[in-house]
């Protein structure tokens, strides 16, 4: 049964304009409450209560957020860990991207396997539940999409083993897309040190995939229920209304 999760949230979110300003989108209020208490909230209800947040910009606020997320829990197995990335790595001009915050918790992490998502998503408990697969592979969740070429396309390769992900096609290859949630074994670690930075300039955690399905150590969940992104202002609006129209709580 795997307990630690690892979330992504050290970036400002600059797509987000103002409203993330003074702080990073993560903690911008939807419904009266910061987007991260969502993600918090189903992760959680999921059955994971050990939880590593990997920050950067503005990190006291994310310690201020930890503080209340706990004072208000109800689970008293829940832990929260706060990690600086760039306390660890350097500012963002130094070493940026989405292998980052994995690279920062390795010591952490030891021989576990272990969930990672981006701080700016949201998954249902369904699907957090059902990347909780305590075995030898690596897991990287795909949803349908109608427009696949905004994202990076999965491509199969039999028994639901990830073969290769094409990011941006600019002609169609299917329309399953990486939805930036993982399950990692502890060989996550082993590969990093051979990547390179991408075209734009950042270490990708989908190279580190890429090299792991090359080994058949990678398989596709897919996600069966939703999938919420949330990096634009107009973000806030479709996700008020879906947490309406689920009867969320404030």
């Amino acid at each position: 049964m795997i307990k630690k999760v690892v979330i992504a949230a050290a970036g400002q979110g600059t797509r987000m304009l103002e409203l993330s300003s003074n702080k990073s989108k993560h903690l911008i209020n939807v419904k009266n409450r910061p987007f991260l208490a969502y993600l918090m909230d189903n992760l959680v209800l999921a059955g994971y209560t050990d939880i590593i947040l990997v920050v950067g910009f503005k990190k006291e606020l994310m310690d201020e957020f930890r503080r209340v997320y706990l004072e208000n829990s109800k689970n008293r197995d829940l832990k929260i860990k706060i990690i600086d990335q760039y306390e660890i790595l350097g500012p963002k001009e130094k070493e940026y991207g989405t292998v980052c915050p994995v690279k920062c918790v390795k010591n952490i992490i030891g021989d576990e396997g272990f969930i990672y998502v981006f701080g700016d998503n949201l998954f249902s408990v369904i699907d957090l539940k059902s990347m909780n697969i305590d075995d030898e592979f690596c897991y990287i969740a795909g949803i349908e999409q109608d427009h696949p070429e905004k994202y990076g396309v999965l491509i199969k390769d039999g028994n639901d083993f990830l073969e290769r992900i094409i990011e941006k096609p600019k002609e169609f290859v299917g329309n399953l897309v990486n939805a930036g949630l993982y399950k990692f074994t502890s060989e996550v670690f082993n590969k990093i040190s051979e990547i390179k930075k991408s075209s734009r300039g950042e270490y990708e955690i989908t190279d580190v995939i890429s090299l792991l399905a090359k080994e058949k150590k990678v398989k596709i969940k897919e996600i069966k229920d939703c999938w919420h992104d949330f990096g634009n202002p107009d973000d806030v609006k479709k996700l008020e209304k879906f947490l309406y129209e689920n009867n969320t709580r404030e």
